[in-house]
């Protein structure tokens, strides 16, 4: 998954040229400079100029020469390979209860992952010294070093100002001022991007469609809930990065109070803990998600009302999303999806009802692909 950002057209061929190498070094394993200019039909010179630069990002080694295949007294040539243990791109996502730890290669390709949690409620300090301990995890077990790491991209369960690159107080800046993003500059030294991770999540699943990217209107039933819009392949963030806030759209009248100050949130109906405590509050206690997906394999009656309502109240939020949009996909993401398809059949089923009469085609509603490491994967596929 790859999103080069070049600034003109020369940098752009160089980026191509770039990715073309380390494709060639992923599928073919160690190559010397010649082998990879022959394979490719780039000029020796070309080819010369983007190793030198991937050996000095740390992003290739050398492997070996082939002296042993050699049978003439000439120099021995080097064999190029991708350093395994090279951590090139690293991918967060902070979810309210949980972060997730994604790292790539320089070919984007996923190398490592792993999750930690939380309290619900706990301080960014509390947050950050879990993500930073879980990414010294990741690196122990896998042998990995980021060293040579190249971009950072931090997804966080709240609004992002586009205006001036910040987060809202409540969600990423600490008493002392210090961002999320300072830490892991501080920490790491590379370039780091912030955004609400759900956009990050709408992007890779975007990406991860037949022919990637489209128009796609992405809502997650986490935690939380959110979501993510996504045209023509671009996230889309808005005038001051509210964009794609599924979750604090009111889908209930005289509902619950949200943790956002209204009632009657999305989120009060159709996050994961909603569904849980509105199951207990009419007498089926599921204290987690492996129970509800128990309860759902025995068909009880009360699981499935409650199912139905939440997924009924998604799907007016996502009609009426769809008619100002007018998406080609919806994806529905987070592990409640993929547990409850009576959520989902009623989502699609009130989708469909609430569209506008007449209309010839109505958006594909699927459930996400990714799992819960979607928001990270959409952070290193931003940075």
């Amino acid at each position: 998954m790859q999103v080069p950002k070049p600034n003109g057209v020369h940098a752009l061929l160089r980026q191509t040229h770039e990715d073309r190498v380390l494709r060639v070094l992923r599928e073919r394993g160690a190559l010397a400079r010649g082998e990879i200019a022959r394979r490719l039909g780039l000029s020796r010179t070309t080819v010369s100029a983007i190793t030198s630069d991937l050996l000095a990002r740390g992003a290739i080694i050398v492997a070996d020469t082939d002296a042993a295949e050699r049978s003439g007294s000439g120099r021995p040539a080097e064999r190029l390979a991708l350093d395994p243990r090279a951590g090139q791109y690293l991918g967060v996502d902070f979810g309210h209860r949980r972060v997730r730890v994604v790292v790539a290669d320089a070919s984007h390709d996923i190398v490592a992952s792993g999750r930690a949690g939380y309290d619900d409620g706990a301080q960014w300090p509390t947050r950050l010294d879990a993500a930073l301990t879980l990414i010294d995890d990741v690196a122990r077990e896998h042998g990995l070093h980021f060293g040579a790491l190249q971009a950072i991209g931090i997804g966080v369960p709240g609004p992002v100002s586009t205006a001036g690159l910040e987060l809202a107080e409540s969600w990423g800046r600490m008493s002392s001022g210090v961002t999320v993003g300072d830490v892991f500059q501080d920490r790491f030294s590379a370039p780091v991007i912030i955004d609400n991770n759900m956009r990050f999540a709408a992007l890779a699943e975007a990406m991860n469609l037949p022919g990637g990217g489209g128009d796609v209107v992405y809502a997650r039933l986490a935690d939380g809930v959110g979501g993510g819009v996504v045209v023509a392949g671009r996230l889309v963030t808005g005038a001051v990065g509210l964009a794609g806030e599924l979750g604090h759209v009111r889908a209930v009248d005289g509902g619950l109070g949200c943790r956002c100050g209204k009632s009657g949130c999305l989120e009060t109906v159709a996050s994961a803990p909603a569904v849980l405590a509105t199951c207990a509050a009419r007498g089926v206690a599921v204290a987690d998600l492996d129970e509800l997906a128990l309860q759902i394999e025995r068909r009880h009656p009360v699981v499935d009302e409650v199912l139905r309502e939440a997924g009924a109240a998604l799907g007016r939020v996502l009609a009426a999303s769809a008619m100002v949009l007018n998406p080609a996909h919806i994806i529905i993401g987070g592990e409640i999806a993929r547990v409850a398809p009576a959520l989902v059949t009623a989502a699609r089923d009130t989708l469909h009802f609430e569209r506008l009469p007449g209309s010839a085609t109505a958006p594909e509603v699927r459930v996400a692909e990714l799992g819960d490491d979607d928001g990270a994967i959409g952070a290193i596929a931003a940075s």
